[in-house]
């Protein structure tokens, strides 16, 4: 399948031969008709299955093909996302497959002066790409209003309620207006997710993309049989080996995440937790000093650790093993990354065995147990 058979405009498919995008992917196949024939959709996709072209190019040829003749300055589309590198990211997206309709954009996010935001509004945009605190904090000065808005699309849906952000999203929903064509995507499918779809979304079509289940043959995998008080002591003899540079390392909670920070600065281990309550400042730090391998291990937990892409990260540890095997896969896919090797190591109690054997059967191979640590 090719991008003109889901008739889309040559300005578009134009910009993406230039980015070299010769076939679009599950997600794109699936989405893209249903919102270009205007069906509220619910999209089931993890970051990296091309979802942001999913609706940034209907939305685009829409917007084109719909623009009136006399232009106006009212926004028309809203993309609302967690996080500040999430809104830039997009915004770019927009940018480049936008590039040969003259579409006007901005973004508008926290931590940083309002002034250029505010500038960039007043002289008057079709589609905003916003973070919730910003975006209520510039309504509640006047700014911005949501009253001519089209399209509204909620990205990494999941991602807004572990950081905190339901209220937010309930105070935006009110000022859109009651006729819109909405898209919601979340990588998971949660009661909590749905209950928050189900108020925003009008007889929408489902699409999902199907879990990722294989594993690269990159990475060494090896599994630690473990009491669960012993855990602590084993993370930080492993990590004594001076063969670990770098270690991306997993936990299920955020609670979880802060004790294993503080057990291993205690241990001269230079660590840093990454993860919903931290404040988006203290996630850059935190990614910047991981990066630069300043901080030699980042605990994350799984939805704070999307968008973590690190070069060369020769290690990825699962603490406390994911409920979900697919979770497992994307884990240690970290690593491993771009021809490289790499290794990814799992902590395993007795209670923990029903996920591992989940994880056997979805990647289809055995894992290699670690007999000998002080730890068995």
């Amino acid at each position: 399948m090719t991008f003109q058979d889901l008739k889309l405009i040559p300005e578009l498919t134009l910009a993406l031969d230039k980015k070299g995008y010769k076939e679009p992917t599950p997600i794109q196949q699936q989405a893209i008709p249903h919102i270009l024939a205007g069906k509220d959709i619910f999209g089931c996709a993890q970051t990296g299955t091309g979802k942001t072209a999913a609706f940034a190019l209907p939305i685009l040829q829409l917007l084109h093909t719909n623009k009136p003749a006399v232009p106006q300055k009212t926004i028309k589309a809203l993309i609302l996302a967690p996080t500040r590198e999430l809104a830039l990211q997009i915004s770019e997206n927009f940018s480049e497959y936008g590039r040969n309709l003259g579409i006007t954009h901005t973004t508008v996010f926290g931590g940083v002066n309002q002034n250029p935001q505010v500038n960039a509004i007043k002289r008057g945009v079709s589609i905003l790409v916003a973070t919730p605190g910003r975006l209520l904090d510039l309504m509640q000065q006047g700014f911005i209003k949501l009253n001519s808005i089209e399209y509204f699309v909620l990205d990494e849906a999941d991602r807004m309620l572990d950081m905190g952000f339901i209220n937010d999203i309930k105070k935006v929903i009110t000022k859109l207006p009651a006729k819109k064509h909405t898209m919601f995507f979340s990588a998971t499918a949660a009661p909590d997710i749905m209950k928050l779809a189900n108020t925003i979304l009008k007889n929408p079509v489902s699409v999902a993309v199907t879990p990722v289940s294989s594993t690269t043959t990159l990475v060494k995998q090896s599994v630690y049989y473990v009491k669960k008080e012993s855990k602590r002591n084993l993370l930080k003899h492993i990590l004594k080996s001076a063969t670990i540079e770098s270690a991306l390392v997993f936990t299920r909670t955020k609670r979880g995440a802060d004790k294993v920070v503080k057990e291993l600065n205690s241990a001269g281990i230079k660590s840093e937790a990454i993860h919903g309550n931290k404040s988006q400042n203290a996630r850059e730090r935190a990614l910047k000093g991981f990066k630069d391998r300043t901080i030699r291990v980042l605990v994350a937990t799984d939805i704070a650790s999307r968008g973590i892409d690190v070069d060369k990260l020769s290690h990825v540890i699962n603490y406390e093993l994911p409920e979900q095997a697919e979770t497992y896969v994307h884990r240690i896919g970290r690593t491993g990354r771009a021809g490289a090797n790499g290794i990814a190591i799992s902590f395993c109690t007795q209670d923990e065995m029903p996920y591992l054997k989940d994880i056997t059967k979805l990647i289809k191979k055995d894992i290699e147990v670690i007999k000998s640590h002080p730890f068995a």
